[in-house]
């Protein structure tokens, strides 16, 4: 019997889950179809999702609809704009909600999402993108109609999510980020008491300024709810902002026209730590032990409508008087904190809003700072009048604040400064309506970064004139450089308030600048290891270097030496403009490897891969020096140790840099070079290709070849560097040299050369002495061609000396045969005239004397060359193919 129990009892419980899992089957058609109709009754928007799953296990006993990525796109005058997008909605019921028909609403017992963004926006007409209802013209509502959902919530959850606010009109942009929310309460009842949970961070924009950036918010809070009246009123509250608790009372109320407020709030306590609290807690550490003196409290309220047109009154109060902190761990404290700041509206007017920083004052050990501050018209053009004054040891500021720093501050800095400017002014650089006054200074300041590098400013001074800002004196050395640099600042408030470029003329001068000392490296581990590994497995990599594109400005500079990579430039000048991330470069001359250099070109990191177009003059430059330690020349020409003397050149090149190092990437520049050798010598034995062109042609002594004088034009492009074809005089000897290399080394070049007979060899010229001076006179120069393909390092050499060899065989067969041929007409003429004068009248007969003669001085040229070229060409040449390195 218990036995049957058991099966029967397993048996509906299999049956029951198997129907748990079957019936969402049955019904997600028809959930699907409820939510369609839902959306389309009261959307006019573009609305879509991935898919909508039902299950009871989720949060059984009750059923859950989990939709899935579910988007709603603005149409115009929005079109395309995303309004909401989560990427999961959970919509809980009852089971029996399911088993309603089709005309019947189902009841919405429970609402939560994930991974939410809520984006609203303003145009410049005033219309939200939040207005997606469909228009209903009609007078009269069809009550007959059924509704496919129905709202019964008594619990809902956001989590993740992210809210966006943007006025394009007022230039207001809100953004509450990491957004997590939560409430309970029975929304059935008209009446009732909703419990929230709230955490999020916001961050501030007005018109391109800050005014908060990831402001960490807390907020705990009963609301009683009034849905007949649409009143919010708080009960029970705790709110943090940052560490900073508030308490608020009151209460708001939508009605026809906006928002009612009627809201009061206040620090619980008027402790000092409160305004510690204020900063975000990345900074101000933990408040749990810090000493405190005097108090610190906010307090204000909100009072009126919010609407299109007018804003709340309302009234914040920040003070403090003769208040102290100190840290614990920490040597000095901060003395005699005074602040009395009021931000104030009394008409309800958003323009008539007004901050009045009235007095904020503070001293460490005996330097004291003092700041006043007024700003009014907020919203249509901010008016600022602000004073600076006092003095601040930064070596104090780590020692007083819990300031997280690898390595700690120096330095004096004093401020007795006095502003007046409208924003209006600034943004149009109409510099006559700002007015200014003071002078801020900086010295025995250093800092050193992460990295060990140090900066040093002995001395820095800036002088506030009506009109601009001048640096009059900055004094900085690091690492091996040292620099002075002054100059005029022309929008100096453009770039702080109004993210303008910074716009200004330097003057800059420095014994010696060290490029090293300016590029930023960051350390990270080899592949294959971890952060815990050793710093002998660490490598440094420089970051990609990018020319800031805030700057908009002019620097002529003068520097006696400046040291770039293993370079030693001398007596640099020239003018550098910087604008558009680009970098100008004006005349810019240095004296280099006994010579001159003179520049003129741009540097662009405007896009993601830099690239450079330059002009470059060398002026009796080296060469052994500039070809070795250029490595764009050592690739257009590798003659650096074979060629010595001077150049003079003009090189034109353009392609792109290496995003870290902005060198020039040699497979991408192209451009021409045209040169000219000045007092130049040849060492052949330093090349292998010489050593094997001279050992193939024995006639060439690379020693007595003179290159000065000598012109030659070279072009590149795809890494590849063509000769245009130039003469060389070797004696009395003609050679045309052209081809191309690569910037790998590899070459095709051809060399033709005129040569006099005499230089094929002792043979040749034995030959040629028994030639009559006329007849020598009369050979013409041997062509002979050599091709070098190859490596310079690895060079295949072959010529054409066989065919030269022929050449001149032919040449001397032509002038004997010539020869003997005008000798026997000559003879057999002499005959004639011989019997002629004898007076024997019968006519002679000589057959073929004529051929005979032809023939006979053909086979003694044939056997002369022969001797020639047996002595000259006995042995093949073999193509030389050596190892040996430039």
């Amino acid at each position: 019997m218990l036995k049957k129990i058991i099966l029967i009892t397993a048996a509906i419980i299999l049956l029951f889950a198997g129907s748990l899992f079957a019936i969402p089957y049955f019904f997600k058609d028809q959930i699907k179809a409820k939510i369609i109709a839902a959306i389309n009754q009261k959307v006019d928007a573009k609305v879509s999702f991935a898919d909508a799953d039902l299950s009871l296990f989720k949060n059984f006993p009750n059923a859950n609809v989990t939709i899935e990525k579910l988007a709603i796109i603005n149409k115009a005058p929005f079109e395309g704009d995303t309004l909401l997008s989560l990427g999961e909605l959970n919509l809980k019921m009852s089971i029996k909600e399911l088993f309603k028909g089709d005309n019947e609403p189902i009841n919405i017992d429970g609402i939560s999402s994930k991974n939410g963004l809520i984006n609203i926006i303003f145009n410049k007409d005033g219309i939200g993108n939040y207005d997606i209802a469909i228009k209903d013209d009609k007078t009269s509502t069809d009550e007959s109609k059924s509704k496919p959902l129905a709202l019964n919530i008594q619990n809902y959850k956001l989590e993740n999510f992210q809210f966006r606010y943007f006025d394009e009109s007022s230039k207001i942009k809100m953004l509450i980020d990491s957004l997590n929310h939560e409430g309970t309460g029975d929304f059935a009842a008209s009446k009732l008491d909703l419990d929230t949970k709230s955490t999020a961070k916001i961050t501030l924009d007005m018109d391109k300024v800050n005014y908060m950036k990831n402001v960490a918010l807390t907020l705990d809070a009963v609301l009683g709810i009034d849905l007949e009246k649409s009143k919010y009123t708080f009960k029970e509250n705790k709110a943090l902002i940052n560490q900073l608790p508030l308490e608020f009372d009151g209460f708001i109320q939508l009605v026809d026209a906006g928002q009612e407020y009627d809201l009061k709030f206040k620090t619980p306590t008027s402790s000092f730590k409160n305004f510690l609290g204020v900063i975000p807690a990345t900074y101000a550490a933990n408040l749990n032990n810090v000493k405190t003196t005097g108090d610190f409290t906010v307090a204000g309220f909100a009072k009126g409508l919010y609407s299109d047109t007018t804003v709340p009154k309302f009234n914040i109060e920040i003070a403090s008087n003769n208040a102290s902190f100190q840290y614990p761990n920490l040597p000095k404290s901060v003395q005699n904190i005074i602040i009395d700041t009021k931000i104030i509206n009394q008409t309800g007017i958003l323009n008539d809003t007004y901050v009045n920083l009235d007095k904020l004052s503070f001293r460490i050990d005996q330097d004291v700072f003092n700041a006043k501050a007024n700003i009014k018209n907020v919203t249509q053009n901010a008016i600022v009048d602000a004073a600076l004054k006092g003095t601040i040891n930064l070596g104090n500021l780590s020692k007083a604040y819990p300031i997280k720093l690898d390595k700690p501050l120096s330095g004096i800095l004093k401020a007795d400064v006095t502003t007046k400017f409208d924003m209006q002014s600034v943004e149009k650089s109409q510099y006559q309506n700002i007015n200014n006054a003071g002078t801020m200074s900086l010295s025995g300041f250093k800092y050193t970064d992460e990295n060990g590098k140090s900066m040093n400013i002995s001395n820095a001074a800036i002088v506030f004139n009506p009109s601009r800002v001048n640096l009059k004196q900055f004094n900085a050395s690091t690492g091996k450089s040292d620099l002075s640099v002054t100059g005029v600042l022309e929008n100096f408030y453009g770039f702080i308030f109004k993210n303008q470029n910074l716009q200004g003329n330097f003057n800059l001068t420095s014994n010696q600048l060290s490029v090293d000392d300016f590029v930023t490296t960051e350390e990270k581990p080899k592949a294959g290891t971890t952060n815990t590994t050793t710093d002998n497995t660490k490598t440094k990599k420089t970051e990609a270097m990018k020319i800031p594109a805030f700057l908009d400005c002019t620097l002529t500079a003068k520097a006696n030496t400046v040291l770039y990579d293993n370079l030693i430039l001398k007596n640099v000048s020239g003018k550098l403009i910087v604008k558009d991330e680009k970098l100008t470069m004006e005349n810019i001359k240095t004296s280099i490897f006994g010579g001159s250099i003179g520049l003129n070109g741009a540097v662009s990191t405007k896009e993601k891969t830099p690239t450079f177009n330059i002009d470059l003059g060398l002026t009796q430059v080296d060469i052994a020096q500039s070809f070795t330690q250029l490595d764009m020349l050592k690739k257009l020409a590798p003659i650096a140790g074979i060629v010595n003397g001077k150049i003079n050149s003009t090189i034109k090149l353009n392609g792109n840099l290496d995003a870290n190092e902005l060198t020039p990437d040699l497979k991408t520049i192209t451009g021409d070079l045209l040169g000219q050798f000045l007092s130049t010598t040849i060492n052949s034995s330093n090349s292998t290709l010489l050593t094997a062109l001279t050992s193939n042609i024995k006639f060439l002594d690379m020693s007595k070849i003179n290159l000065n004088d000598l012109k030659a034009a070279i072009s590149f492009k795809d890494g590849k560097v063509n000769v245009k074809p130039f003469n060389i005089k070797y004696q009395d000897i003609q050679a045309t040299i052209g081809g191309s290399h690569g910037f790998d080394q590899s070459m095709n070049y051809n060399i033709k050369f005129n040569v006099p007979a005499k230089y094929l060899g002792t043979q040749a010229n034995a030959l040629i002495s028994k030639l009559s001076a006329a007849d020598a006179q009369k050979l013409e120069n041997i062509p002979i061609n050599a091709i070098l393909t190859g490596s310079f390092s690895k060079p295949k050499i072959t010529t054409d000396l066989k065919t030269a060899a022929t050449n001149l065989t032919n040449q001397l067969i032509q002038q004997q045969k010539t020869k003997l041929v005008n000798k026997g007409t000559s003879a057999l003429t002499d005959i004639i005239n011989k019997n002629k004068k004898a007076g024997d009248t019968t006519k002679t007969t000589i057959p073929a004397t004529k051929a005979e003669a032809q023939e006979k001085a053909k086979e003694q040229v044939k056997a002369k060359a022969s001797d020639l070229l047996n002595g000259l060409f006995n042995k093949k040449k073999k193509v030389v193919d050596t190892t040996k390195t430039n």
